[in-house]
């Protein structure tokens, strides 16, 4: 209940302008949202990390509002290292507009960030895109073949849906268990934990690459155990894990010669993002709640 509660507070205008204007937010915003994303880059690149920056923000109204989101990303690809990886939220680019809009502006990025050596992930959102997110996923591929794509565990489909991109040799697959509300999704923790594993079976058996998007330690610990029987070496997937969750963790897997991935979002549009974070993870709320107060 507490979940959906967040969820719905992330589309309320009226919590949004609450917290939003609180000069009390600023602690827990900095934990999860990288203010200078060049120096926090620099910083989780020296420690051997590798990242996914995002430039929060969705839902564009027209195609002037796109174009300036394309911008955004042509600009941040100057700021990124060889090897790393942006995440594109398609309906930042216009898909609620057209899908044709969304597909070029993803397919401009695309092509600057190959000329650079970073590749792109197109990112999920709300149930009603995910047709056209793997509709332009598909086209993009045919002239971009390292652009990605999330799959959520939690929606119905999702397994066999991995299973259509695992036939792909090197399709790179993110995997995460899904933080929006959908009709028909699962609600219970453990059926997404059991239908997360389902997934990622036919993600570690298949052609792909698979990213495996979680913090959970049993889940990750399940990931390592089937990267070993299915014969995949650290090159042959990573871990994602979000920007200020679990740390130490991320160091621990980077230490052991893992491919870990900080998915790192940025800029001013952080409200939405932020509740389902906490969604995701109500145990940050008492942390959130205590910024709000005042409290350390």
């Amino acid at each position: 209940m507490l979940r959906q509660v967040l969820l719905a507070a992330s589309r309320s205008d009226r919590v949004e302008r609450v917290v939003s204007t609180s000069p009390l937010t600023r602690d827990v915003v900095s934990r999860y949202v990288a203010g200078d994303v060049r120096d926090v880059v620099s910083r989780l690149t020296r420690e051997g990390l590798l990242v996914s920056a995002d430039h929060l923000g969705e839902e564009v109204a027209d195609p002037a509002q796109a174009e300036r989101e394309v911008r955004a990303y042509l600009a941040l690809l100057t700021q990124l290292p060889e090897g790393a990886d942006v995440s594109v939220k398609l309906t930042a680019l216009g898909l609620r507009l057209s899908e044709q809009l969304a597909l070029d502006n993803a397919a401009t990025i695309c092509e600057h960030a190959a000329a650079r050596g970073i590749t792109v992930t197109l990112d999920a959102e709300e149930h009603d895109t995910i047709g056209k997110l793997h509709s332009v996923h598909a086209t993009l591929l045919k002239e971009q073949p390292t652009v990605g794509v999330v799959v959520q565990s939690y929606l119905p489909g999702a397994v066999e849906r991995c299973a259509r991109l695992a036939e792909s040799e090197g399709v790179r697959v993110r995997l995460c268990k899904g933080a929006y509300s959908a009709p028909g999704a699962l609600t219970a923790p453990a059926d997404i934990d059991r239908a997360y594993v389902r997934c990622l079976k036919v993600l570690m058996a298949g052609a792909g690459y698979p990213m495996v998007a979680t913090h959970d330690p049993r889940l990750v610990e399940i990931a390592s155990a089937l990267a070993v029987l299915h014969g995949r070496d650290h090159s042959g997937f990573e871990f994602q894990m979000l920007y200020g969750v679990r740390p130490r963790e991320q160091d621990r897997l980077a230490r052991l010669g893992a491919q870990m991935r900080v998915y790192v979002p940025y800029g001013s549009d952080w409200y939405p993002y932020l509740m389902r974070r906490l969604a995701e993870r109500p145990r940050n709320l008492a942390f959130f709640l205590r910024s709000l107060l005042g409290r350390r």
